[in-house]
C-alpha cells in the first residue's frame, strides 16, 4: 500500500525535519499526499497535474518549491492571483479557504496547516529564490514557470497579466487628451447649471473621462453608469464631428446578457439625448462581447487583435468591467491601440470575475475616498462648476494617487430611493452591518424586501415562491407560475406559419415573463444548491401541471446557456425558453424549438433546435455569479445551511442587487446570512503595488 506523505514526517512538522529528508523520496510522497487533497477536494487535479509536471522539469528539486507551486495553482481556483507567502503561514487555512477540519474519512491526510507548522517565511523564500524552477520576473529568458516577487508567488503567465496591464495603465495615464476649449459649456449643455444642492458626480465623470486616455466609472444600480456614459460619448463625438472626424467608438461587455441589457438602455438613452442630430448619429447603440470584438479562436487562449493587429476603434466602452479577469483585461489592453481611449464601468462592490484576479476593485481601491490632488479638484471645480468644498473627498497627490485622478464613483442611487429597502439593505450589506441587515429583513417595514425562513428541504413556502412568489396578486411579486400559464394563453394559432412574426412576439413576452422571477443561489452542490434546486422545482412545476417535466425536454423548459457556441450566435450566459412551433410549412406538425433573444436591442428572436445546444442547463435556479449582468423583477436569494468559502458580503450583496422591484431572502438555517455579510471578498494580487497609496 502507498504510504501518504504523513506516514514519513513527525508530528508536528518542523522545517528542519522536512529539509532533512531526501528529495526524491520526498517528492514522491508529497505527491501521494496532494493525490489524497485532490480526493476530498482540497486541491484540483490540474493543481497536482502542475507540481508533476514541474518535479519532471527538476527531480532533484526541492519538495517546499513544489507545496508552493500547489498552493500558488490552488489559488488561482479561488479566484487569487498569487501565493502571499507569509500570510498562508500565518493562517494557512483562511488564507487557503481549506476546511478546519482533518480527514473525516478515515486514515491520515495532513492538512496544508499542519504541513506548514513550523515553517518560517525566510527559510520558505530562500527555497524559491534558489531553485531553477522559480525566477524573479525580469530575467529575459522567461524560461522559469513561476515567479517570485517579493513576498508573492506566481505562475509566470499570471505575472505576465499583471505586469502587462500595470505597464499599460501607467502610459494611459500619463497621456494627455486634448481638451475643447468650450469644455465647461459643453457639459453645462449636457448637465446643466450646478445647483449647489447635490453634487453631479456624473457631470465630474464626464469631466475627468475627457481629458485622460483611462477612466472608471464605478457605482452602485441606478447611479446612472449607463446616462453618464451616453453623455460622455456625445461629449467628446461634439468635437471630433465638427471638425469632420467623427471617432470610431465602440462598446462591449463580458457577456451576451449583459450587452443585451447595455444594447437596450443605451439605444434608449441616446433617444432622450438633447444633442445635434450629427453628434446623436455618431453614438453607437450595438454592444459586443468582449470575446467577439476580440475575435476569439476556438481551442485557444488567443484572439485575432492583439498587439500586433490592435482594434480600429479610437474609444472603447466596456460595462459590467467587474466581471472581467487578469487574463481577459491584459488582452484587451493588448488589443487597444495607443491612441485610443479606455473607459471602464462597473460596480466596484459586485462580485469579482470567475476567473483570477479581480481587477475592478484593485483598480477602485480608492474611488470611495476620492484622494483627488488640488489641481484636480480645482480644475474639476472650474469645468463643472460643482463645489467639492463639502464632497468628504480626501486630498491626495498626483504622484502618490495616480490612477484616483481618473476615477468617480457615483453616489446617488435613482433606482432605489430613500425609502427603498431594496436600496437600505444593499447598503448595509456592503457596510457589513449584519445586525442592520437582520433588522430590516425581519421587521416587514419596506414592501420590496421579504424574509422567507425554511423548515426543511421540502417546506411548502419554498414550493409557493417558485410558483407564486408571495401570492397570485399581479401587482406584486411573482414567480413560475405566471410565464407558464402565458404560454398556452398567447400561442399564434397553429396554422400560423413560423417566419410570421406572431410567433417571435409571444416567444419575447414569455421571455420578458420569465425575466421577472429568478431564484439564486450561492452554490451549485449540495441540498440548497443549482443542481437540487432546480430538480426540486423542474418536480414541483410538475405536480402543479405547469410542465411535463418526465421529459429532458419540455415545452416551457428554461435554459442557460453555459459556453459561448459562435456557430449559433449564443453567448454564455444567454437564456432561452423551450417552445413548441411550426415546422417550416407544415403547420399541423409542432415541434419543439428553444427561443433566444438575438442580444441586437431590437427584440429580436432566434429559434434553435434542442438537438444543436450541447451547453445548456435549466435555470430554474442560477449561482449568483451567473446572474451578474442581468436584472429581474424578483429575485430571491437562497442560502445554505452551513457558511461556505464563497458566502461573502459581496455575493449577497449581487444578489440583492439584481432585484429591480422585490427582493427575498431565503434563509434554511438562522446565522448564515449574518457570517457571510461579515465576511469580504480579498483576493489577493500585486496590480496595486506598482502604485503608491
Amino acid at each position: 500500500m502507498t504510504r501518504s506523505f504523513a506516514d514519513l514526517l513527525p508530528t508536528p512538522l518542523d522545517a528542519q525535519s522536512l529539509a532533512r529528508l531526501q528529495p526524491r523520496t520526498h517528492t514522491a510522497d508529497l505527491l501521494a499526499l496532494l493525490e489524497r487533497w485532490v480526493e476530498r477536494g482540497w486541491l484540483r487535479a490540474l493543481d497536482k497535474a502542475f507540481v508533476v509536471f514541474l518535479a519532471d522539469l527538476d527531480p532533484q528539486g526541492d519538495p517546499l518549491v513544489l507545496l508552493a507551486a500547489a498552493l500558488a495553482s490552488h489559488q488561482l481556483g479561488h479566484g487569487h492571483v498569487c501565493l502571499d507567502l507569509a500570510a498562508t503561514l500565518q493562517a494557512p487555512d483562511f488564507a487557503l479557504s481549506l476546511p478546519p477540519e482533518g480527514d473525516l474519512q478515515g486514515g491520515v491526510a495532513l492538512l496544508p496547516s499542519q504541513l506548514l507548522e513550523g515553517l518560517g517565511v525566510d527559510a520558505w523564500l530562500s527555497s524559491l529564490a534558489n531553485s531553477p524552477l522559480v525566477g524573479d520576473g525580469d530575467d529575459t529568458s522567461g524560461s522559469s514557470p513561476l515567479v517570485l516577487s517579493s513576498q508573492r508567488l506566481y505562475l509566470r503567465r499570471y505575472w505576465a497579466y499583471e505586469r502587462r496591464i500595470g505597464d499599460a495603465l501607467r502610459q494611459r495615464l500619463e497621456a494627455h487628451e486634448p481638451i475643447p476649449d468650450d469644455l465647461a459649456q459643453r457639459l453645462t449643455q449636457l448637465f446643466g447649471t450646478a445647483d449647489g444642492t447635490r453634487i453631479d458626480w456624473q457631470k465630474l465623470a464626464c469631466a475627468l473621462a475627457a481629458r485622460g486616455a483611462f477612466s472608471i466609472v464605478t457605482g452602485g444600480p441606478g447611479t446612472g453608469k449607463t446616462t453618464t456614459v451616453v453623455r460622455l460619448l456625445a461629449l467628446l463625438q461634439g468635437p471630433a464631428v465638427a471638425q469632420d472626424k467623427p471617432l470610431r467608438i465602440r462598446l462591449a461587455a463580458p457577456t451576451g446578457k449583459a450587452a443585451a441589457r447595455l444594447t437596450e438602455s443605451i439605444s434608449l438613452q441616446v433617444q432622450s439625448l438633447e444633442v445635434d442630430a450629427a453628434i446623436k448619429v455618431r453614438i453607437p447603440t450595438e454592444v459586443t462581447t468582449v470575446h467577439r470584438l476580440l475575435g476569439s479562436r476556438p481551442g485557444t487562449r488567443h484572439f485575432r487583435h492583439d498587439a500586433a493587429n490592435p482594434l480600429p476603434l479610437d474609444v472603447l466602452v466596456v460595462d459590467e468591467a467587474s466581471m472581467i479577469d487578469l487574463e481577459m483585461m491584459a488582452n484587451l489592453l493588448d488589443a487597444l491601440p495607443p491612441h485610443a481611449r479606455l473607459v471602464l464601468l462597473g460596480d466596484k462592490d459586485q462580485l469579482a470575475s470567475v476567473e483570477a484576479g479581480a481587477v475592478l476593485g484593485d483598480l477602485c481601491s480608492q474611488a470611495e475616498a476620492g484622494y483627488y490632488s488640488p489641481t484636480t479638484r480645482a480644475w474639476l471645480e472650474q469645468v463643472s462648476g460643482e463645489d467639492l468644498a463639502h464632497s468628504g473627498l480626501l486630498e491626495g497627490n498626483e504622484r502618490d494617487h495616480a490612477l484616483a485622478q481618473q476615477v468617480v464613483m457615483l453616489r446617488h442611487s435613482r433606482r432605489f430611493g430613500e425609502d427603498s429597502g431594496i436600496g437600505q439593505l444593499a447598503t448595509r450589506v456592503n457596510l457589513q452591518d449584519a445586525e442592520g441587515a437582520r433588522a430590516l429583513l425581519q421587521e416587514g417595514r419596506h414592501a420590496d424586501v421579504h424574509w422567507l425562513p425554511l423548515k426543511g428541504e421540502h417546506d411548502a413556502a419554498l414550493l409557493r415562491l417558485l410558483l407564486d412568489g408571495h401570492g397570485r396578486n399581479s401587482d406584486g411579486p411573482q414567480g413560475y407560475r405566471r410565464y407558464l400559464e402565458q404560454i398556452d394563453a398567447g400561442r399564434p394559432p397553429a396554422d400560423t406559419p413560423l417566419e410570421d412574426e406572431a410567433w417571435a412576439t409571444w416567444a419575447r413576452g414569455l421571455l420578458n415573463a420569465f425575466d421577472e422571477f429568478q431564484l439564486l443561489c450561492a452554490v451549485r452542490k449540495g441540498p440548497w444548491g443549482v443542481e437540487s434546486l432546480n430538480a426540486r422545482a423542474t418536480q414541483a412545476l410538475t405536480q402543479a401541471r405547469l410542465i411535463d417535466g418526465s421529459q429532458p425536454w419540455y415545452e416551457g423548459r428554461p435554459v442557460l446557456m453555459t459556453r459561448n457556441d459562435y456557430g449559433l450566435g449564443l453567448m454564455n450566459g444567454d437564456i432561452g425558453i423551450a417552445l413548441m412551433l411550426p415546422e417550416g410549412g407544415e403547420r399541423e406538425r409542432m415541434v419543439l424549438r428553444v427561443a433566444f433573444p438575438r442580444n441586437d436591442g431590437q427584440g429580436g428572436i432566434r429559434f434553435v433546435l434542442p438537438s444543436r445546444l450541447n451547453d445548456v442547463e435549466t435555470v430554474y435556479a442560477m449561482t449568483v455569479h451567473k446572474s451578474q449582468g442581468s436584472e429581474f423583477a424578483h429575485t430571491a436569494l437562497i442560502l445554505p445551511d452551513a457558511l461556505n468559502p464563497v458566502l461573502t458580503k459581496e455575493l449577497i450583496y449581487t444578489g440583492i442587487t439584481r432585484a429591480k422591484h422585490w427582493f427575498t431572502l431565503v434563509e434554511s438555517r438562522k446565522g448564515v446570512f449574518e457570517e457571510a455579510v461579515r465576511r469580504k471578498v480579498k483576493r489577493l494580487s500585486g496590480l496595486m503595488l506598482g502604485w503608491r497609496s
